[in-house]
């Protein structure tokens, strides 16, 4: 037997059930809209790629890279101070190590009195050189007064030999005394006499200045081992007062130290790596790896938006430097060899630097460290500074900016 039901139930259960009329209205219009939301979405964009996106080329295979010097000891001593910490800022020229320099001063001072020796030297050859000069310039004095000796001589003889005739002569015819004659032929005699001594004076003196002559060459050939000698040893101390200079390890340029590896009392040899020194951050660069693809419209001087993984949140500006010779398979230990073997197609990457803009947020840049990862994006465009928004570009296209 059924159980009584209510009017009221009755007209429910009429009722037919389904949302009210408002709500099939909304439901219909929103159906109607919503192809029209999407086709202006596809629209905008299509429009923005178009305009802006395909012009865009990013990497994330892009790095902070610094010209990192890794110092190294020239010779082999022991360090005797380490004067920097690790992380330190330092100058160019700043000592960071210095070696043991006892023994390299003392080559030093060797070197120096070898040096004065050697100067000492030539300073005797050229005294001595100047010396026989002095010489040949005498003997050519004593033959040239010997030459006039004898022509003196020669005249004093005619003119005793002619005094003697004329004595004899008159001694002869009885007009002179036989004394007179003997003075005379002694005359002519001494006459003869200072002739010849007066070539021998001559000879011996051109055989003395044929001596000093043939002394100044060997004296010139003593007086340039003497400066190549003096040479030798300046040379040998600039050498040591290079090696001198090696025991301190200087900062090539202003930067960072780090990878400190010196210890003090460490004995260390040439080529060991001691300490190493990074660029400041305001000098670092960024080397992004794009794709052969995407260097299609690339030059120098194109900006650049990096983003930084260690800097969330915030993004510095640069621009393209320059290119890399070559790919950066081509600069690997083993570069592949595509003409033998089976061949896949791979997409190469061209390194490409990236300088920042002068003038960004000193703390940031400050943040900075070689190696850290980045995002790169190389805009393309005819006119970098056009909007690069959507709803910008979309307005800059319709004209409405």
């Amino acid at each position: 037997m059924n159980a009584p039901v209510s009017p009221a139930a009755e007209a429910a259960r009429a009722t037919p059930a389904g949302p009210p009329p408002a709500r099939r209205s909304r439901r219909r219009w929103l159906l109607r809209l919503l192809p029209l939301v999407v086709l202006a979405g596809a629209v905008l964009g299509g429009g923005w790629y178009w305009q802006v996106g395909r012009f865009l080329a990013e990497t994330d295979d892009a790095y902070v890279q610094g010209d990192i010097v890794v110092l190294s000891p020239r010779i082999e001593a022991e360090v005797a101070e380490v004067l920097i910490a690790d992380n330190q800022r330092v100058k160019a020229g700043e000592v960071l190590i210095r070696l043991d320099d006892r023994d390299a001063r003392l080559q030093r001072d060797q070197a120096a009195a070898a040096l004065a020796e050697a100067e000492a030297a030539v300073t005797t050859a050229r005294e001595t050189l100047a010396q026989l000069a002095a010489q040949v310039d005498a003997s050519q004095a004593q033959i040239e007064q010997a030459a006039a000796e004898r022509q003196s001589a020669l005249a004093e003889r005619e003119r005793a030999e002619s005094e003697q005739r004329r004595t004899a002569a008159l001694a002869g015819s009885g007009w002179s005394s036989r004394q007179s004659a003997e003075q005379a032929l002694a005359g002519q005699r001494k006459a003869e006499a200072a002739l010849r001594a007066a070539d021998a004076s001559r000879h011996a003196a051109e055989a003395e200045l044929l001596v000093r002559q043939r002394a100044v060459p060997v004296q010139r050939a003593q007086l340039a081992q003497a400066e190549a000698r003096r040479e030798q040893a300046r040379a040998a101390l600039g050498l040591a007062e290079n090696t001198l200079s090696y025991t301190e390890l200087r900062a090539p340029f202003d930067g960072i130290a780090g990878n400190r590896a010196a210890r003090l009392g460490q004995h260390v040899r040439p080529g060991q790596q001691l300490i190493a020194v990074s660029p400041l951050p305001e000098t670092l660069y960024v080397t992004a790896n794009f794709k052969e693809t995407q260097l299609a419209g690339m030059r120098p001087g194109q900006p650049v938006e990096l983003a930084v993984d260690a800097l969330s949140g915030h993004a510095l500006h640069g621009h393209v430097d320059s290119f890399a010779p070559a790919t950066g398979s081509q600069f690997s230990l083993l570069p592949p060899e595509n003409a033998t073997g089976n061949f896949t197609k791979i997409v190469q990457r061209v390194p490409v630097k990236l300088v920042l803009e002068p003038g960004q947020d000193p703390a940031l840049l400050a943040r900075l460290r070689p190696g850290l990862s980045v995002v790169a994006e190389v805009d393309m465009r005819a006119d970098p500074h056009a909007p690069r928004g959507l709803f910008s570009a979309a307005a800059a296209t319709l004209g409405l900016k």
